[in-house]
């Protein structure tokens, strides 16, 4: 007979319940309902290259190891598509072509509300760095559900799917 030991191994455990903790937060539900959730608009740049699209791991903060679409906040007087080559310049050591606006998400995290505005984006050359993931892979389409996406990065996905039936 196996004994509990009150240790938790999280690798083996399915993604929903890593966040469960997260989701419990008693005093950030009761913010959000008063109102003062904070907000975060950010870009998100897809990185397309042939049949492909570039995602990486985040290396660092709450949502560590879970998967997302390079990009980051957006600062006053920038335009989104300003703010994607910065970021990814800052993030990759990589310069891209924005191509086309795919969605805007919004999502209500524990702590804060998130607002991604989401581009088709290209590698003006092939150099990419992680400065600050820990991994990243060029999925297909029939990959891009074998990585555990962010939550708002999931609602990406399923829009970027929708474009491709």
């Amino acid at each position: 007979m196996q004994r509990y030991s009150g240790m938790v191994n999280y690798k083996n455990i399915p993604a929903f319940f890593k966040i469960l903790p997260d989701l419990l937060r008693i005093p950030d539900i009761i913010r959000n309902f008063a109102g003062d959730m904070k907000q975060i608009e950010v870009v998100a740049a897809i990185i397309r290259k042939g049949d492909k699209v570039f995602a990486t791991q985040r290396g660092y903060g709450d949502f560590k190891d879970w998967w997302e679409f390079p990009g980051g906040k957006m600062e006053p007087g920038e335009t989104p598509e300003q703010a994607l080559v910065r970021e990814i310049r800052e993030e990759l050591s990589a310069e891209i072509s924005v191509d086309r606006f795919l969605c805007t998400v919004d999502y209500d995290y524990p702590a804060f509300h998130l607002t991604m505005h989401c581009y088709y984006c290209h590698l003006i050359d092939d150099a990419l760095h992680l400065n600050e993931h820990e991994a990243a892979r060029w999925l297909g389409v029939d990959e891009l559900d074998s990585v555990s996406w962010l939550p708002a990065d999931v609602m990406v996905v399923n829009e970027m799917k929708k474009e491709l039936e």
